[in-house]
């Protein structure tokens, strides 16, 4: 079994760090794909095509070169989703993995044409079986498009997941991304993003690290054009033995003037043997830009514990409303089914 090297920053830092990369030698990659015929689709407009014939594209970063070649030679599973017009309606892609289909390897392609809006939910679940699971999303949201996806990681604790996710925002794009990532022994996960002039990009990411699963977070975002915008806001909980990177990169780029970027991740640490590493980075080659971040960790706050626990809530559960609290924001954007599902796997999480 060879090891990995996955998850590259876009810039090398200090060896020391040991945050340039992360080294995967316990997984065991498929070679023999069969078709994934688990997949659920639900798609009530007519204005989304979904077909199963994708297109050749470039991937500027990616989890690794080997994962990515393996989804664009080898996947069991293609689509390409081409957005004409307005919609309300929310189209959801469903990928239950069991032990009957428990290797996934999906490439899915989003195409919004000028002016088009829709809102995605991309859903990922299993049991406790031993799934392989790479996958890639690539968005190119032409000029003035308003694209949504929510992104939903539910897979069980035996679970091997690697996703990369690229994104191209024309001029005046907007792409916001609601992500729960919860699921999976080893966690590997690469977004790049890059903006034209006034595209705006949102990233939202909750994440819950248990047992001793390796979550690897490299979050990338180039701005191209002018008044060009991008928000991350991270927040996560470790427990047990739990170990978490979380790599922020947000890169002006010469042109984009007056563009805004801010990034922001804060984990909350529930046990003494957790580790997390954080590194934000803000690269500039332009002079008129405004960027900030900022990354923290801390045990919960003592005085918010004996205050619930003072009016009957067990020491269980009080981590829990302290976690549920941290993560309210973003769950708050889900749809109200989404919710109690996250909310249910939250409990579930960070039972003892």
């Amino acid at each position: 079994m060879n090891e990995l090297i996955l998850n590259k920053t876009p810039m090398r830092t200090s060896r020391n760090f040991g945050m340039n990369e992360i080294k995967v030698a316990d997984v065991e990659i498929p070679s023999q794909l069969e078709t994934f015929d688990a997949v659920q689709i639900v798609n009530p407009n007519p204005q989304v095509t979904i077909t199963r014939q994708t297109k050749e594209e470039t991937i500027a970063y990616g989890v690794g070169e080997m994962m990515v070649q393996q989804v664009q030679e080898h996947s069991n599973c293609r689509m390409h989703i081409n957005i004409v017009g307005k919609t309300q309606d929310t189209i959801f892609l469903g990928f239950p993995c069991s032990a009957k289909e428990k290797n996934l390897v999906e490439y899915i392609q989003i195409e919004a044409e000028e002016n088009a809006s829709a809102h995605l939910v991309l859903q990922y679940s299993s049991e406790d079986e031993d799934v392989f699971h790479n996958g890639m999303c690539t968005v190119v949201a032409h000029k003035n498009a308003n694209i949504s996806i929510t992104f939903l990681n539910l897979l069980g604790q035996n679970a091997n997941h690697f996703y990369t996710f690229q994104n191209d925002l024309r001029e005046g794009a907007h792409l916001n991304y609601t992500m729960v990532d919860f699921g999976g022994k080893n966690r590997i996960t690469n977004y790049y993003t890059k903006e034209a002039e006034n595209a705006v990009s949102q990233l939202d990411t909750i994440y819950i690290g248990e047992n001793k699963e390796r979550l690897d977070l490299n979050y990338i975002t180039e701005l191209f054009g002018k008044q060009s915008k991008v928000k991350m806001n991270v927040q996560g909980a470790l427990k047990d033995e739990a170990k978490k990177n979380f790599k922020g990169t947000i890169d002006f780029k010469k042109g984009a003037s007056q563009a805004v970027g801010s990034e922001n991740e804060y984990c909350i640490l529930l046990s003494d043997h957790v580790r997390s590493k954080s590194l934000p980075m803000l690269l500039c080659s332009e002079e008129d830009v405004d960027g900030e971040h900022s990354a923290a960790a801390g045990k919960v706050d003592e005085k918010e514990l004996f205050y619930l626990m003072s009016r009957g809530f067990s020491y269980q559960e009080s981590l829990k409303l302290m976690v549920r609290a941290r993560f309210h924001k973003v769950i708050q954007k889900l749809e109200d089914d989404l919710k109690e599902k996250v909310l249910k796997q939250i409990d579930q999480r960070l039972k003892d």
